[in-house]
């Protein structure tokens, strides 16, 4: 999935256009898991549980970093302060 079919679905920059980052962890580039892309789109991503679920509390779940591959539209997700991203 080209970046262009992305768009109105993730992070914007001042101007409303979608912001490509790379990743790193550990130094090391993030490369996707399926297509090997090295692009992506950043988003929060709720990490739901059947318990806050039941409750009608979804809102109070922890969010995770998820990452969308620009090439495929693979979604690799993160919790924690390891991930770093860089823009484009």
């Amino acid at each position: 999935m080209p970046l262009a079919s992305l768009r109105g679905r993730y992070d914007r920059d001042m101007w409303g256009e979608r912001k490509a980052v790379a990743a790193e962890i550990g130094g090391r580039g993030l490369a996707c898991l399926v297509c090997g892309g090295g692009e992506f789109v950043s988003r929060e991503v709720k990490l739901n549980t059947s318990g806050f679920e039941l409750l009608d509390l979804a809102w109070a779940n922890e969010s995770a970093t998820g990452l969308v591959c620009t090439s495929c539209g693979y979604v690799h997700e993160f919790v924690g302060s390891a991930l770093v991203l860089r823009d484009l």
